[in-house]
């Protein structure tokens, strides 16, 4: 495992993190809450010290889990976690496929920063996120003075905007960018679905802006983990996908076939990642053991080389025609993700 800065906070990150999602929730599938821990200690063993939760996680179950897990290595491991979502007065969905109301009033940031602290049972959260913030969330001057104030009182270490769900949220994105100057933007990017994640990162050059990236293995396609043949089960989140996310998805892969000389497509796809700089942790999906040991190696696999990555470019450009002669003035396909 390797280690980055976050940004300028001085806060350290693994490469490679661990979205607590997965084993915090039932929609990958895991439904036994003592497994979920073991996969927890599991990665910590394996070098992974950045985990990201959010408050709204099965109502505070994705921040306690974490707390009663991996609470004796509170200051070895960075914690992030997200606010924004109003489940103290709403019944929290118990899937990921409609929204909570939002609060982004500083009363209420300041009441969720307590009641975080509270559940990971620390002093201090090491990142705190705007959970899928709208537009008037992140031009709000009052939302960011509130975030300033906290980390003055040494509450949090630093802030992000943790954009999303769907894709439509470009304009979010680049306000925190260049209005604000948000030291940390947590964004959907891969090899697969680059936008906006490249607008951002061109809005961001010349700024301090640093990057999470959630979902490196579009929902596990860059993983291999998924054939024509693979039917999800009841409760994955990936049955909302269109249909044609998974069969366009597995001809794109076909075409990258060439990045799995020396490591597995898994691990290229986040070396890919990983060669920009100002990304500063990746966060794959994580479900089971197997996962771990590949994705935490991931960080001391060969970097991809300048013919590699050039020989990527051309077929994002051409729409992952093989022959590599398509015009890049395709139109984006807009996937739809679950609330995260």
């Amino acid at each position: 495992m390797r280690y980055r800065t976050l940004g300028d906070s001085g806060v350290s990150v693994s490469e490679v993190g661990f979205g607590v999602w997965t084993v915090a929730t039932s929609w990958w599938g895991i439904t036994d809450e003592a497994y979920g821990k073991k996969l927890l200690l599991h990665a910590f063993d394996r070098g992974i010290t950045f985990f990201d939760t959010a408050d709204t996680y099965s109502s505070g179950r994705g921040e306690t889990i974490l707390a009663e897990t991996l609470g004796h290595q509170r200051d070895k491991i960075t914690i992030g976690t997200k606010f924004g979502y109003d489940f103290y007065n709403h019944d929290s969905p118990d899937r990921g496929q409609r929204e909570l109301p939002q609060d982004f009033r500083p009363e209420f940031i300041r009441f969720a920063c307590e009641q975080s602290l509270k559940r990971l049972g620390t002093d201090r959260i090491d990142l705190y996120q705007m959970h899928n913030p709208k537009m008037s969330h992140v031009s709000s001057d009052d939302v960011y003075a509130t975030l300033e104030d906290l980390k003055s009182e040494g509450k949090i270490r630093e802030f992000a905007a943790a954009l999303g769900p769907r894709i439509g949220w470009l304009e979010e994105g680049l306000e925190t960018i260049r209005n604000h100057n948000v030291p940390v933007v947590h964004m959907i990017y891969n090899l697969l679905e680059q936008v906006p994640g490249r607008q951002f990162l061109e809005a961001a050059k010349g700024r301090r802006t640093h990057f999470i990236v959630r979902v490196p293995h579009s929902s596990d396609l860059l993983a291999g983990r998924i054939t024509e043949d693979t039917v999800f089960a009841e409760n994955d989140h990936r049955r909302h996908r269109p249909a044609e996310w998974k069969t366009e998805g597995l001809r794109k892969i076909n075409a990258l076939k060439f990045l799995e000389r020396d490591m597995t497509l898994g691990q290229a796809s986040l070396q890919w990642l990983l060669a920009d700089p100002r990304i500063d942790s990746v966060l794959p999906n994580i479900y089971d053991f197997e996962g771990i040991d590949e994705y935490a190696a991931a960080p001391d696999q060969r970097p991809l080389t300048a013919d590699e990555m050039a020989r990527v470019n051309r077929l994002y450009e051409s729409d992952f025609d093989m022959t590599e002669n398509s015009t890049s003035d395709r139109a984006e396909t807009k996937s739809h993700f679950v609330t995260v």
